[in-house]
């Protein structure tokens, strides 16, 4: 789920924003690269971008030729979320279709419970559909429900993750309704 990556990537400062003061370079290159860090939204191997945690090293920039720009090599640490087969989650309720739901799970707003993966719930019609089973426990909209990884994979277009889920095992199912 949550992962701490060691990563390098190259910032590249116009000469605009070049200044001869080192703490307000330095503080250039941090902006620049929590700038990039956001845009950069995901990757298929590390998952999504949450959070940069420690600058480890800004090495010597290099003038580049025609534009007079600075490329500054940087190490850094931070925090991804990537979703793995096998994996046992949480997540919260978004949408309900006849054929399944869709749940938010961290920064993953396309994971899919498909209605025979519940074997249990029935889905019941109505202005706020939701699915039931005999003892009478629902998934509707905003319920909170744990859920095993079936399938995840990487939509290198958008930049985001999509899972299968399924509620088959152990104390898998709906574990809360909020109330909003």
């Amino acid at each position: 789920m949550y992962l701490k990556s060691q990563l390098s990537w190259n910032v590249i400062i116009p000469a605009e924003n070049l200044d001869v003061e080192g703490l307000m370079l330095q503080k250039a290159i941090v902006i620049r690269l929590m700038d990039d860090f956001a845009a950069k939204k995901a990757s298929k191997n590390l998952g999504y971008f949450m959070a940069l945690t420690t600058l480890e090293r800004i090495g010597e920039g290099k003038v580049r030729e025609h534009t007079g720009d600075v490329l500054f090599p940087v190490e850094f640490s931070c925090v991804t979320f990537k979703i793995f087969r096998g994996e046992i989650l949480e997540g919260v309720v978004d949408k309900i279709l006849k054929h399944g739901v869709f749940l938010r799970c961290g920064p993953t707003d396309k994971v899919y419970l498909s209605h025979q993966k519940m074997a249990d719930y029935k889905y019941v019609p109505g202005e706020n559909p939701i699915f039931m089973n005999e003892k009478m426990s629902r998934i509707e909209k905003d319920t909170v429900v744990r859920f095993i990884v079936v399938g995840a994979r990487y939509v290198e277009a958008e930049k985001e993750f999509q899972a299968v889920v399924s509620l088959e095992g152990d104390y898998l199912g709906p574990i809360s309704q909020n109330s909003v």
